[in-house]
């Protein structure tokens, strides 16, 4: 008996101090502080932490902050870095809550059909017919589906041409640089010829990017393509006797005739072992 009024008296006390949590916090609701009565640079400071939805519902309130271009500029740039509308001449009525408002319904619609979400782009001219600006677009969008892009730049070579040259893998180790190239254009659903082509424009870039290499193009198409096959081998659970690393670089040796050397084919069967597939949808 006595351990049950011990426990009856420990839930009042959590009872009781949930409800001072609760009142406390309606408290610090009720004195949130009137945004117009704030320095602007304060005010704008404080919206700029919402998304365009909850900006909305900000402009519900405060009519005038909630609908600032300087707001709805730095949301548009967040989402769509580059597209052609960013350089038109602005007039009287432009908006920039306006621009968002038709760039996301063009990035939705291209999300569920590449061609009429491209289509919308051209008729409101956001962006101009041509193959860099469409490419500058599909580049820099951050929510745009990853599988319709590729299905889109499959029958846009001249665009995809344009993506290519807006890549910079300055720098990056081969296996990284194809992990990120394959999560701008995805990566088809098997070895074609499409995925032949893919690796082909990767190399050109590559090499364009990394002369101090002094590979051919030949041989990192070639060395391109073993780490490829060598991520289906360590990857898929189908394969019982994973390839070795001394066994991968015996391959590449012999596929390249000695063009590489077997200390940088060493440190991409590691990399590929201990980060994963550098395209993991080719198998």
């Amino acid at each position: 008996m006595g351990q049950m009024l011990r426990r009856v008296q420990e839930l009042e006390k959590e009872v009781g101090s949930k409800n001072h949590i609760s009142n406390s916090h309606v408290s610090i609701c009720k004195k949130f502080p009137d945004l117009t009565q704030l320095p602007p640079e304060i005010s704008l400071l404080v919206l700029s932490n919402l998304n365009a939805t909850d900006l909305c519902l900000a402009a519900c309130v405060w009519q005038d902050l909630g609908n600032d271009e300087i707001l709805w500029h730095s949301l548009c740039r967040n989402q769509w870095q580059m597209v052609s509308a960013y350089k038109k001449v602005m007039d009287g009525t432009f908006s920039y809550k306006k621009l968002y408002m038709q760039l996301d319904e063009a990035t939705l619609t291209f999300n569920a059909d590449p061609n009429l979400g491209i289509e919308y782009l051209l008729k409101n001219k956001l962006v101009d017919d041509d193959p860099y600006e469409i490419a500058c677009y599909l580049h820099t969008c951050r929510n745009i589906d990853i599988e319709k892009k590729r299905l889109y730049v499959s029958k846009r070579p001249d665009v995809l041409d344009e993506i290519m040259k807006l890549q910079n893998f300055e720098n990056q180790f081969l296996p990284n640089a194809l992990r990120r190239f394959f999560r701008e254009t995805a990566t088809p659903g098997e070895r074609n010829d499409y995925l032949s082509m893919l690796v082909k424009k990767f190399v050109q870039r590559f090499c364009v990017c990394n002369p101090q290499l002094q590979l051919s193009q030949d041989t990192l198409y070639v060395v391109c393509f073993s780490l490829i096959m060598l991520s289906v081998d360590l990857t898929s659970p189908q394969i019982k006797n994973k390839m070795s690393k001394r066994e991968f670089i015996r391959n590449v040796r012999r596929a390249v005739m000695n063009g590489v050397d077997d200390e940088f084919v060493g440190h991409l069967y590691d990399n590929v072992y201990l980060v994963g597939h550098v395209a993991p949808k080719a198998s």
